[in-house]
């Protein structure tokens, strides 16, 4: 009967899960021995079990393998081969060129170091300064642009609002005024509030005349 794949997955059932543990367990320790043997090898293996329980098997003494382990893993942190360290230093010198072209070429757009020049190379440099020019001044009108429309946009935030304040407190003015105009008390005395009441018989013209006589 062919046996069908293994998933590499936990196995959900205790039982066949200590089956498994148990059979790999000593396949496993069984190939440490093998390959011990076979090709003499130093070989050291630690299994625990979900209990804690300990299996291990050594080819010579446990203790010697992982101390020879920890300072095999000290060396190569603390000690690098002779080839990472030609590598670094060719790394280093690379870096220590471009920085001295770097500044160089700095000083030269500064206007410093240019007694060397050639006529070509100061032409170069002129034209990387028109360059650089052209790049500042076109950002900064994108600059000014973009200010601009956000000073636009908050205008008309602020005359949204002051239409609407005027609106509303514009309203409440008026009708407090119409509300003073009809709660203004009747003056006997004013002009307005002349009134005639003798019965005059007689055209017009009689009437003003006799309002001009002086009494």
């Amino acid at each position: 009967m062919v046996r069908g794949k293994t998933q590499m997955k936990r196995i959900e059932n205790a039982t066949s899960r200590q089956v498994t543990f148990s059979k790999r367990r000593n396949g496993l320790l069984k190939k440490a021995f093998e390959l011990s043997v076979l090709c003499d090898a130093e070989v050291a293996l630690i299994i625990f079990s979900t209990r804690g329980k300990l299996y291990e098997f050594a080819s010579s003494s446990m203790k010697d393998t992982i101390e020879r382990y920890m300072r095999h893993m000290k060396d190569n942190r603390t000690k690098p081969t002779e080839q990472n360290l030609q590598h670094l230093k060719t790394e280093a010198e690379n870096m220590m060129k471009k920085i001295e072209l770097l500044e160089v070429s700095r000083r030269k757009l500064l206007g410093e170091g240019l007694g060397s020049c050639t006529l070509e190379e100061l032409q170069q440099i002129e034209q990387q300064l028109e360059r650089s020019v052209s790049s500042i001044r076109a950002r900064k009108t994108q600059v000014f642009k973009e200010q601009i429309e956000r000073l636009k946009e908050k205008e008309k935030v602020l005359a949204a609002e002051n239409a609407k304040l005027c609106e509303k407190y514009g309203m409440k003015q008026w009708k407090r005024s119409n509300e003073q105009k009809e709660n203004v008390p009747y003056d006997e005395s004013s002009p307005s509030s002349d009134v005639e009441t003798e019965l005059f018989i007689g055209p017009p013209e009689g009437r003003t005349k006799r309002f001009l006589q002086p009494n």
